[in-house]
């Protein structure tokens, strides 16, 4: 007779490994012979291949196991996961990068303790007017219908939007522009960001700290941004000092992962058919931190092919810091 609390051993199927201890092993070598990681990565088990077939594979070897049999194979006997792709490797690799990374914090950390503004400056990606299909679900009761090829020849215009993000207010103005990209788009855009929001919050003479890539309108090699920035500050009898990021490191701007990342979201499962459609899906972006953007159309069409002055290049007024002067530069309203 079976004492008084001891436990009873149960019955019931044994575990697929335990049953075939040669399927685990047959299941190791179809994954590997499928890799479709880095070959320098030893002992990196990664592969692409489905569960379904994989169990289509092993069958032809002899065992008779369903996909969600593989499925849990992979995850509890072989530690996998699924997991996307992460675009975490840098194409290149600035000399001076992390110089620069410290002398950005520098700047960005006196600033934002003197209260005077902090600007991450950076154009989104470019969006087609059209019926384009965008990512996401909406609710609906009937079908989200779209065109059945994405080609830009098709498209009703294009919307350049350009974002002004104020680091210490979590405040942001979004400047929807037609045309081309350029350096004079991106000032304006900083112009219209004070008269809009900057002048109701900081002092008529606080200097102006902007955040920009290495690249694009607003690049460190791009006479028309600087020349523009300079009359700027001459209008406003103010100091704009400028720190880029080093080349490669774009996606480091603060405004990436504060502002663009949310502007997309409110465009998910949309068709932007027209110019206000683009401003009010923006102008409706919000997060429970309390992201806030105001939008604003550009009342002019922007060309390319505009260069700065000769009489600018030849007598630059830009301030150049002693040190990274190609990154650091400031423009003085004297």
């Amino acid at each position: 007779m079976r004492p008084r609390g001891a436990s009873e051993k149960k019955g019931g199927r044994k575990k697929a490994s335990v049953a075939e201890p040669e399927l685990l092993p047959q299941l190791k070598q179809l994954v590997e012979s499928h890799t479709a990681g880095s070959p320098v990565e030893t002992g990196r088990v990664w592969t692409s291949r489905s569960c379904a077939s994989l169990s289509e594979s092993l069958a032809a070897r002899g065992f008779s196991v369903c996909a969600n049999t593989v499925d849990d194979l992979l995850r509890n006997e072989l530690g996998l996961s699924r997991r996307k792709m992460e675009k975490t490797l840098a194409m290149g690799q600035a000399a001076d990068r992390e110089a620069q990374f410290q002398r950005m914090n520098h700047w960005k950390r006196y600033f934002l303790a003197q209260g005077w503004p902090v600007l991450s400056i950076d154009t989104k990606k470019k969006e087609l007017l059209g019926q384009f299909a965008h990512p996401g679900q909406a609710w609906t009761n009937g079908r989200l219908r779209a065109w059945d090829h994405d080609f830009p020849s098709s498209s009703w215009g294009k919307v350049i939007p350009y974002g002004v993000y104020d680091l210490a207010v979590n405040e942001a103005l979004v400047y929807l522009a037609q045309g081309a990209d350029t350096g004079e788009l991106a000032v304006d855009a900083i112009r219209r960001w004070w008269h809009r929001l900057g002048k109701r919050r900081y002092g008529a003479t606080s200097p102006i700290l902007l955040l920009a890539d290495c690249g694009g309108s607003n690049g460190y090699r791009v006479p028309l941004f600087r020349q523009q920035l300079h009359g700027l500050s001459q209008l406003w009898g103010r100091t704009l000092r400028v720190c880029h990021l080093p080349p490669y490191c774009s996606k480091y701007n603060p405004i990436d992962h504060r502002l663009f990342c949310h502007l997309s979201r409110s465009l998910q499962a949309m068709q932007l058919t027209s110019l206000e459609v683009v401003y009010e899906a923006f102008q409706q972006t919000h997060t429970q931190t309390g992201l806030r953007v105001v939008c604003e159309l550009a009342k002019r069409t922007y060309t390319s092919g505009i260069k700065a002055r000769p009489h600018f290049l030849a007598n630059e007024p830009t301030i150049r810091d002693q040190q990274l002067s190609a990154y650091n530069y400031k423009f003085s309203p004297n």
